[in-house]
């Protein structure tokens, strides 16, 4: 059993000289500005994607799995599926006849609204990470992992990041290890808009922290998780080959976007939505009227970025080597869309979320679906 550690968040009082950059955040969020960019701060995206090889869906939908209860989140551990499940707290793996084993439930999981046990991760030690809503806020669990395929264990879990702002909304949730081998997170503004634009606040940001969950020295504000600012509700983050990193969000009433994410950069909400070309925001690469998307997660295969998308219930396609392009896929077919990632074979797997108390699930959902992947015309 782990000894448990616990880290509280916070955005880091080190952040003074930064704060003062920003003009009275809280009070008049239309006058702020961006803070100083830390030179130091990386991965620093580049400008290279666009020379990586598009990919498309290349075959018929096939069931992975079926019956899944508002699931949320994939992650592979080894060749093994792991799925999280939203209101029950459970996490299971799945086998390759397509059944589904619980392997644990995380403790102290409160469900409700948008809440519940959401993102996962693993990382190079075959580590699971784990965001999920507690009684206290969003916080992040790490568990060590024993076993074989088809009995697979979780050692107790160790709390690593807790006090994450939250609510029945916008409580962000995605989790991934970046190609630094840094874990990142998406942290909603949990209906408090004005704290995206507050650096002493981690609600309305993309955090990055060791596994540990400490600050990095190399963030782009000293002593602080804060990786990017002026966030709604980031639902999906990946890195493209070259390491550049973008990410999904859920606009208000005007945009969802998706952004390419670049370290300490101010992604304007609540001061603004979608493209506005004012310089101290960092623009979308795309937009969408949340009517069409609600970009929940993303995989960036090759030279293409796979969105899976909730109202839209489509999964959209846009080619690196031009960000303004997209494609639908899917559409109407299999209801919302959750999650999306590339598995160990090189396939495309698809996760529905109908069973979430806002679709309108048929008998066999929730489910995994499996899409062959090839390079694009």
């Amino acid at each position: 059993m782990n000894t448990p550690h616990r880290r509280r968040a916070r955005g880091g009082a080190a952040a003074i000289a930064v704060v003062a950059l920003l003009s009275a955040c809280s009070a008049e969020p239309e006058s702020v500005t961006s803070p100083v960019l830390s030179p130091s701060a990386a991965p620093a995206p580049s400008a290279t994607t666009d020379a990586l090889e598009p990919v498309a869906l290349s075959g018929d939908p096939v069931d992975v799995v079926t019956g899944l209860e508002a699931p949320w989140s994939i992650a592979f551990l080894g060749d093994t599926a792991i799925v999280s499940e939203r209101d029950s707290g459970r996490i299971l793996e799945l086998d390759d006849d397509g059944d589904a084993r619980e392997i644990t439930t995380v403790p102290g999981v409160v469900a409700g609204g948008e809440g519940g046990l959401l993102g996962l991760a693993v990382d190079a030690d075959e580590r699971l990470f784990a965001y999920s809503t507690g009684a206290d806020g969003n916080r992040i669990h790490r568990f060590d992992m024993s076993g074989e395929p088809g009995a697979l264990a979780a050692d107790e879990p160790e709390t690593i990041l807790d006090g994450l702002p939250s609510s029945r909304t916008h409580n962000g949730g995605r989790i991934a290890i970046g190609p630094d081998g840094m874990l990142y997170a998406s942290a909603g503004d949990a209906g408090d808009p004005d704290s995206a634009q507050d650096t002493d606040s981690l609600g309305g940001k993309i955090l990055r922290m060791t596994l540990d969950g400490d600050a990095p020295d190399d963030n782009p504000i000293a002593g602080s998780l804060v990786y990017s600012l002026g966030h709604r509700n980031v639902q999906g983050l990946d890195w493209a080959e070259d390491g550049t990193m973008f990410a999904t969000e859920f606009g208000q009433n005007t945009w969802d976007e998706l952004n390419l994410i670049e370290p300490g950069a101010n992604y304007g909400w609540p001061v603004v939505e979608g493209i506005v070309g004012r310089s101290e925001f960092v623009d979308p690469v795309q937009q969408w009227s949340p009517a069409d998307a609600s970009p929940s997660g993303m995989a960036i295969v090759g030279g293409t970025v796979f969105v899976a998308n909730l109202r839209g219930q489509l999964l959209r396609t846009v080619p690196l080597g031009d960000t303004t392009q997209a494609a639908d896929e899917l559409a109407g077919e299999f209801g919302r869309l959750r999650d999306v990632v590339e598995a160990p074979d090189g396939s495309l797997w698809v996760l529905t979320n109908n069973t979430d108390g806002r679709g309108d699930p048929g008998a066999t959902d929730d489910r995994i679906l499996r899409i062959p992947l090839s390079p694009a015309a």
